[in-house]
């Protein structure tokens, strides 16, 4: 089994609607996020996949979050927790690499970090 992992950032406001604390009130975040990718078999290159298209496929899903507020997306009805954010990035992530008619079964987990220390992970 081999594992790649592709890292990216951005950053973005929100505010936890069902939460009752400090993060009920809008916030920002400089988010981390990690994509995970593992496989069995290699190409006749000796690859599990190519950086780029991970890396570019990425690039395009974070675009759509960086600089905004997270509320305004009804997929995450007004909590985008770190939980959330991965699912959602891992989504996004599959419909990207199906564009390159790669295989989407390699997709095996993405971490949201909101902080250094803090993260939630989504995996298949």
């Amino acid at each position: 089994m081999w594992t790649i992992k592709v890292e990216s950032d951005f950053a973005a406001a929100h505010f936890l609607k069902h939460y009752h604390g400090k993060c009920e009130s809008l916030h920002g975040h400089n988010y981390r996020i990690v994509v995970w990718m593992r496989g069995n078999d290699l190409d006749e290159g000796g690859m599990l996949l190519d950086f780029g298209r991970v890396k570019s496929s990425l690039r395009l899903v974070l675009e759509k979050l960086d600089h905004t507020n997270l509320n305004d997306m009804a997929v995450f009805n007004n909590d985008p927790s770190a939980e959330r954010i991965a699912q959602y990035i891992f989504n996004q992530m599959e419909a990207e690499l199906s564009k390159y008619s790669l295989d989407t079964d390699l997709l095996w987990a993405v971490d949201a970090y909101e902080t250094p220390l803090n993260m939630a992970r989504y995996e298949r």
